[in-house]
């Protein structure tokens, strides 16, 4: 029989795909794991799918050859032209690959018109996660109402590579970002988004996966702001001008390994100190740079030292690989450490502090969330820390959880969920925001979403009910955002904008 005269062979075709859908299927059926497998899996056979029609259409089909070939001229064709229009650009916070238009435009600048400049702030967002570190900002109530008053827009221009955030003192923002091989602590008027001043280091940080520049947020202490780059350069300098007092690379003075991915330990000030993590907890005096003490050696991961006070006694919390530990602020003496499950150093959400002497601690990697109570006998006695429930149904990867009336909120692996703090059951799980980064402002939660935009969610623990949303800037957006009265800061490693939002 002729090749003309045979039917179409569709039945393999049907196999393939049917067999791509049923894996896939299995992959993401299961809502616990390892986020990041699940994509690279699916990737995987959707790779062996194509190659597979390949073989089918070539081999297996009984078109005619004129149609085969053009069939796959047609496949090169789509290959080709997608090469050739668009390129990589790293990957997504699920490690999905991503693309963008080779001739793409660029961010451009705006400035409000209206706004005046001369409105004196009057809360500052002086360091990483705000006040208190703890991503939640007190006394300011928003106006959910952004139909009828929507946010205003106060600046907007294009940055320099990075995934810092802002530190904000009176009129003064400041971040880290990258041009060409220098690694910049730029200062920007909080008002007008005009460059204030700069402070420029030799260095730069790449990876396809961790991407471009600096990630660290900028600490401002009095007269003075702490940095830490993304090879690991600790600079003291000036909050007028800029100008630097003492600065030294954090890992090479003291032996240590910095993570893979990036340096992103912010610095943490407390009295006469600049605490960090270089090979585990390192304080310097903050005035001559001088190492005071070193605490628990452990390898650095991505979070950051804050302080906290348990069970009577105040104390600097590091995450670091593998290992939760707690310092005596003043000496460095370790009062307690407790071990964590390590994904090979990929530890990069905050630990949340909870009411009566109790610690959330959190990570991806289909590794899950642990409570623990942290205790001690008597006042000079040993700590104690005793787990209290564990649930891998919330998984932050590097995002900070919130706890708020009683419930803990937050991504769990780029997903919005809301879980009873008292015994780690989830109420529920939805909003698919991707990583991205939450604050909590008075009784309402803010997220900005890894796509940039910004929604406002009512903490509401018996459902999951959104206030408001819009678009704020464009690209991937981990950079946690910044609010300094009701001045919002967003940026990304490609634009930033100011926002002013309304207030009841």
């Amino acid at each position: 029989m002729s090749q003309k005269n045979k039917s179409i062979r569709l039945w393999p075709l049907l196999i393939i795909i049917g067999l791509a859908m049923l894996g896939i299927g299995i992959v993401w059926i299961r809502d616990a794991g390892h986020r990041q497998d699940k994509v690279a899996l699916s990737v995987l056979l959707l790779f062996f799918t194509v190659v597979l029609g390949l073989v089918w259409l070539l081999v297996l089909s009984r078109l005619t050859w004129r149609i085969k070939l053009l069939g796959f001229g047609v496949f090169l064709l789509i290959t080709f032209s997608f090469v050739i229009f668009f390129q990589f650009n790293g990957f997504s916070g699920d490690l999905v690959p991503q693309f963008k238009l080779r001739w793409g435009g660029e961010p451009h600048s705006t400035f409000s018109q209206t706004h005046n400049s001369s409105h004196k702030v009057l809360t500052d967002y002086p360091q990483f996660l705000g006040p208190n570190r703890n991503a939640v900002v007190t006394g300011i109530r928003l106006d959910t109402d952004w139909k009828n008053n929507p946010p205003e827009l106060i600046w907007r221009h294009p940055i320099g590579a990075g995934w810092s955030s802002y530190a904000v003192v009176g009129d003064s923002a400041i971040t880290q970002e990258q041009e060409d091989e220098w690694e910049k602590v730029v200062c920007y008027d909080l008002h007008t988004g005009k460059e204030k001043w700069t402070h420029r280091d030799k260095a730069r940080y790449y990876t396809a996966l961790g991407q471009l520049g600096p990630r660290a947020t900028p600490t401002i202490d009095g007269n003075h702001v702490y940095t830490v780059g993304g090879t690991g350069i600790l600079n003291c300098l000036k909050f007028e001008t800029g100008e630097q007092i003492w600065s030294t690379n954090i890992f090479e003075e003291n032996n240590a390994s910095a993570p893979p991915w990036g340096v992103s330990v912010s610095p943490l000030v407390y009295g006469d100190l600049v605490i960090v993590s270089a090979g585990g907890a390192v304080a310097y005096n903050k005035t001559t740079g001088d190492i005071a003490w070193t605490g628990q050696r452990i390898r650095s991961a991505y979070s950051s030292p804050f302080f906290t006070n348990f069970a009577g006694t105040e104390q600097v919390i590091l995450f670091d690989d593998g290992l939760v530990t707690s310092h005596e602020p003043s000496t460095g003496k370790l009062l307690w450490k407790q071990s964590w499950q390590s994904a090979g150093v990929e530890i990069a959400s905050q630990p949340t502090p909870l009411p009566e002497d109790k610690l959330l601690v959190s990570s991806a990697y289909g590794i899950g969330a642990k409570l623990f109570h942290i205790t001690r006998s008597n006042p000079s006695g040993e700590f104690n820390v005793n787990l209290l429930w564990e649930t891998i149904y919330f998984k932050a990867k590097f995002t900070t959880i919130i706890y708020y009336e009683g419930f803990i909120y937050g991504l769990d692996d780029g997903i919005f969920a809301c879980v009873n703090s008292a015994n780690g059951k989830r109420k529920w799980k939805r909003g698919r925001y991707g990583h991205g980064q939450t604050l909590l402002i008075t009784d309402v939660l803010l997220v900005l979403t890894e796509s940039g935009d910004i929604v406002l969610l009512e903490p509401n623990p018996e459902e999951h009910k959104e206030l408001a949303h819009f678009s704020a800037i464009n690209g991937q957006t981990w950079n946690n955002p910044a609010l300094a009265d009701n001045y919002l800061l967003v940026r990304n490693s490609r634009e930033a904008a100011c926002y002013r939002l309304p207030i009841r």
